[in-house]
């Protein structure tokens, strides 16, 4: 099961032109039924997309409604175990907390693949392989 980094869902609701491309890539990959995310990742897009500085934020229901959506992922939640293993992922990688915390929630779940653009594409944390959708078409493995 491949693990979603917050800015694909972000992608995913990109209204303008300039980013089109990368939205089509985040919704195709939203369309799977493999992904894994975590508590932190649909926090931190509601967060992210009701931001009133955004362009067209979301309202609290829209953005609400949408992480109603996402909860048919397997969605690993926050633990104190998990919150232990993120500061040793920061330490050992080098990383901000945030980023050690989606690897740890990844490698919670087994999960062997993060999507993200936030991460070195390629890399690879502790059998957690970066893939950056944006750079390459991903095989749209379990969509619906």
């Amino acid at each position: 099961m491949p693990f979603v980094d917050t800015n694909i869902l972000l992608y995913a609701i990109c209204p303008g032109a300039a980013e089109r491309a990368k939205a089509d890539v985040a919704r195709t990959l939203l369309r799977r039924d493999d992904l894994t995310l975590s508590v932190q990742v649909l926090q931190e897009f509601y967060v992210q997309a009701t931001r009133p500085n955004r362009v067209q934020p979301l309202s609290h229901a829209e953005a609400a409604g949408l992480i109603g959506t996402w909860l048919r992922f397997h969605v690993v939640e926050i633990s104190v175990p998990l919150m232990h293993a993120a500061l040793r992922l920061k330490v050992r990688h080098q990383t901000s907390y945030w980023d050690a915390a989606i690897l740890a929630a990844a490698a919670s779940a087994g999960c062997t693949e993060l999507f993200s653009e936030d991460f070195n594409p390629g890399q690879s944390y502790d059998g957690i392989r970066v893939v950056n959708p944006f750079l390459a078409p991903i095989r749209s493995r379990g969509a619906s």
